[in-house]
């Protein structure tokens, strides 16, 4: 069998009720065919998001339901900032190709207990996850469950929200990791963008502490890092800290993707400079821009990437996670963020949040977004 009719729905409204149903009403009919649905719900509703669950469970008769709570939510072209809001995504996917598992958060002892031999036998290699960023093993239990996998894939969001942090997997809870395991028999490309443009080359790492940079190519880290951004940049250097970021280079990787850090400290008496990241002798580093133009820029290029990896045929639904620095913050009032996609890649079912991180593979990434397409 193979995967069947995606359907999407949103709406933003006062009250939690009015909003589901106008949602489940433009669902549609049909809808009980579906097996799987995602959910995302703005912070304003979180504290209703079981209720949400249950009435969505109770009124489609689709039993197995993932998401999570964001400061913002979006769907096909629209996005929803700071007002209670809901957006809604249901497909039906072959029997027995997914599997649902609910939080982890110390280890995967649990997991495997329960979701081990069903990973082994049905070779599941992919998988769309949710996370609490007050979990300090976040980053740990992502590279594990990607290790679990033999390597597969993740994609997903942290949750960002001013109260409660709830993630969806078919019950809603809090504190680990969740989500949604899928078998081969589900076809999906993803891709992420990183809204940044480089300033300099990349830079060896030959002298640090921690997080702090202190010599970079054997030169002192300042030096480096003030001949990289250009004197218009270093001249106002109160504002380095929203324009400037710096860039890890990932081991291993084909594509030359990057971790995107903050600068945290600049110290002109000893000519280092701190990053929100701890780093090793001999990694790489670079310095990035990141605005609107370098944005867009960026963006455009992974809708093109994606779109080629497509192959002319139209996506059946997706699943966008992005920062919540980025949207209106980054991009317009005017959901031009969602817009883009839409311009490039048509009009199809697709919802999101924007998270307090994102996850791509096996990593945790901010100021990103990640883009992952059913075909």
């Amino acid at each position: 069998m193979m995967l069947g009719e995606m359907r999407s729905a949103h709406c933003a409204n006062s009250d939690w009720r009015t909003a589901t149903r106008t949602c489940l009403e433009a669902l549609g009919e049909g809808v009980d065919e579906a097996n799987l649905g995602f959910a995302y719900v703005s912070d304003l509703f979180a504290p209703h998001f079981p209720d949400i669950a249950a009435l969505l469970r109770e009124a489609t008769g689709v039993q197995h339901w993932v998401g999570s709570v964001g400061l913002g939510v979006c769907a096909t072209g629209i996005e929803y900032f700071d007002q209670p809001a809901l957006c809604l995504l249901t497909g039906r996917f072959p029997d027995g190709a997914l599997r649902v598992f609910a939080a982890v958060s110390d280890d995967l002892q649990a997991f495997e207990a329960n979701h081990g031999g069903w990973c082994d036998a049905s070779g599941a290699r992919f998988a769309m996850v949710h996370g609490d960023p007050r979990n300090p093993r976040m980053d740990a239990l992502v590279r594990g469950l990607c290790e679990r996998l033999d390597g597969g894939f993740l994609v997903g969001g942290l949750t960002s929200s001013r109260g409660v942090h709830g993630q969806l997997a078919d019950t809603v809870g809090e504190g680990g990791l969740s989500g949604v395991l899928f078998d081969p028999r589900v076809a999906v490309v993803t891709r992420l963008t990183q809204g940044c443009s480089p300033l300099g080359p990349r830079r060896e790492i030959t002298r640090c502490r921690e997080n702090v940079l202190q010599q970079l190519d054997a030169r002192p880290a300042l030096d480096v890092f003030y001949e990289d951004i250009g004197e218009s940049l270093a001249a106002e250097p109160a504002a380095l800290g929203a324009r400037v970021f710096a860039g890890l280079a990932v081991k291993g990787s084909d594509t030359g993707d990057y971790l995107v850090r903050n600068l945290t400290a600049i110290d002109e008496s000893n000519r280092v400079l701190a990053i929100a990241e701890r780093v090793q002798e001999g990694d790489q580093i670079m310095f990035c821009r990141r605005d609107a133009a370098a944005a867009e820029q960026d963006m455009r290029r992974m809708l093109t990437e994606i779109g080629a990896a497509l192959g002319g045929a139209p996506p059946r639904g997706g699943v966008y996670y992005t920062c919540l620095a980025r949207g209106a913050n980054l991009f317009g009032a005017h959901s031009e963020e969602l817009k883009l996609i839409e311009s490039i890649l048509g009009r199809f079912p697709l919802v999101g949040f924007f998270g307090n991180g994102e996850i791509s593979h096996d990593r945790l990434y901010g100021y990103t977004g990640v883009l992952t397409l059913f075909v």
